[in-house]
């Protein structure tokens, strides 16, 4: 029996690469494409006959009273999208050439170290209410010399917490 004659094609001999060199593989089903080329072709063929029928629309003088004012509303929300990916893109372009927040330059943080024999903790660092970061071995006070003062915080805390309470006088009789 021959492929001809029962109308069925011949599977294809290997896999076939996409029309737009992208290194992925396509299939007839997508015109050759892979799915991402393909989405994207697909939504320029859709923008194109919007873009087209809006044109029209604002040739042939439409008001906006006619029945294709969704036409219209759909041409913005379209045109809104690329706006927001065209700044999405624009976005890190100009926080990589320095332009963003303040001017300020960003110091690249190293990997975290204690403070005391500089080994690197990763994410395994204690931080102590110093302010400095340290090991496993040197995580508590009295092993890194820490120079915050425990016993005024301990009191502060308590004197916030307990405040004084004082009964009113009582008139004597």
């Amino acid at each position: 029996m021959d492929h001809d004659e029962t109308g069925c094609q011949a599977p294809p001999e290997g896999p076939i690469l996409c029309i737009n060199n992208c290194g992925f593989f396509g299939s007839v089903a997508t015109m050759n494409m892979c799915s991402k080329c393909y989405k994207d072709a697909v939504l320029k063929q859709e923008q194109a006959k919007l873009a087209a029928s809006s044109i029209e629309n604002i040739v042939n003088g439409s008001s906006s009273g006619n029945g294709k004012e969704p036409v219209v509303a759909g041409t913005v929300d379209v045109q809104v999208d690329q706006v927001e990916q065209k700044a999405a893109i624009s976005m890190p372009e100009a926080f990589a050439s320095g332009l963003g927040d303040s001017g300020e330059p960003k110091v690249k943080q190293g990997p975290n170290r204690c403070s005391t024999c500089k080994k690197r903790v990763g994410l395994t660092g204690f931080n102590c209410r110093c302010g400095n970061l340290f090991c496993a071995m040197h995580r508590y006070s009295d092993k890194h010399n820490c120079p915050f003062d425990y016993r005024t915080a301990a009191r502060d805390a308590i004197a916030k917490a307990n405040p004084v309470v004082k009964a009113e006088k009582l008139d004597k009789i």
